[in-house]
């Protein structure tokens, strides 16, 4: 999916570069119209350019001499049209091509062959807007996870308090941003019940990969079903990018897991895409508001086995966030 992604910013650099182009044709034809000396001027030089060329071919007596004569004329014509911008208040850069990025002009790539900082940028914006992320991960991150949210105080038998457990989840999840490239099959099984900080926390983990230009698709479970309904009964490119995606992203994260409708085609959907992730390695996080019991109870083996031998089980618990900060 990345090199789809690559193949589209370059079409994007090659329509603005013939833009640019367009843009400098456009303003040159202006001011030949209004100072036809310049064209004369440009044609000479370009003359001039290829008679050096040619005479050195052909060889010279004294090669040197030849290339400074022409010099000589190259520079006298360059200052005369210089002349003739500033007396017509014409900046000398408004015959250039202009770049929305002067270090690869447009091309993606530095002189040393190295991918450009704006490319490296696009790749990430694209990331944020196939993610379904873009506006929520301004609040939603690492540098904003308030861990004094959580109670010190001992909850419901629990070994460890709420503020202690939730420092071990998030350096687990920092630990899944650190390690992402390495080929560890981690994958991450959030569970819990509402107003705990699972999606939050997804959400950190999503921004901190995005940010590494990394393919992050968000999708609660609702909507997954969705693209899939939609795929079965329309199957327009659309809707097949969309089902591709959910295969081909570096993480999937599947939200709210358990409010989607149940039945024989979700449960085989579901399996499909867990299982087929794990098997080319790709690595996903889900996220239930349900205990193990009745995730046991609400899918058939083959997924809850998935869930629970392949993913790192994260238990979430303590009392609602939503109410505690209001």
């Amino acid at each position: 999916m990345i090199e789809q992604f690559v193949q589209e910013i370059l079409r994007e650099y090659e329509i603005k570069r013939n833009a640019a182009r367009a843009s400098r044709e456009k303003r040159i034809q202006e001011v030949y119209h209004r100072i036809p000396r310049i064209q004369e001027i440009d044609g000479e030089l370009n003359k001039t350019g290829i008679s050096i060329s040619r005479a050195l071919i052909k060889g010279v007596d004294d090669p040197e001499k030849t290339v400074a004569s022409f010099k000589e004329y190259l520079d006298q014509l360059k200052r005369e049209r210089a002349i003739l911008l500033t007396e017509n208040n014409i900046p000398m850069q408004y015959l250039d091509e202009n770049f929305s990025c002067n270090e690869c002009r447009d091309t993606g790539f530095t002189q040393g062959g190295q991918k450009c900082k704006c490319f490296k940028q696009q790749l990430i914006t694209k990331a944020y807007d196939m993610s379904n992320l873009s506006n929520v991960l301004k609040k939603e991150n690492f540098k904003t996870f308030n861990l004094s949210l959580f109670s010190d105080e001992p909850f419901d038998g629990q070994s460890l308090s709420p503020k202690q457990n939730m420092l071990d989840i998030l350096n687990v999840s920092e630990g899944f941003v650190f390690n992402f490239e390495e080929n560890n099959e981690e994958n991450l099984l959030f569970y819990g019940e509402t107003g705990l900080g699972k999606t939050f926390l997804t959400n950190c983990i999503a921004k901190a990969l995005l940010d590494r230009g990394k393919i992050v698709i968000y999708q609660t479970s609702f909507k997954l079903l969705e693209i899939l309904e939609d795929l079965r009964f329309n199957n327009d490119t659309k809707d097949r990018t969309k089902y591709n995606l959910l295969f081909e992203a570096d993480l999937l994260i599947i939200d709210d897991l358990g409010t989607e409708m149940t039945n024989t085609f979700t449960n085989s959907e579901i399996f499909n895409i867990i299982n087929s992730r794990l098997l080319s390695n790709k690595k996903t996080i889900v996220s239930t508001n349900l205990s193990p019991k009745e995730m046991m109870d609400r899918y058939d083996d083959r997924i809850f086995s998935r869930l629970f031998s392949k993913f790192t089980v994260l238990h979430f618990y303590g009392k609602d966030l939503r109410w505690e900060t209001r």
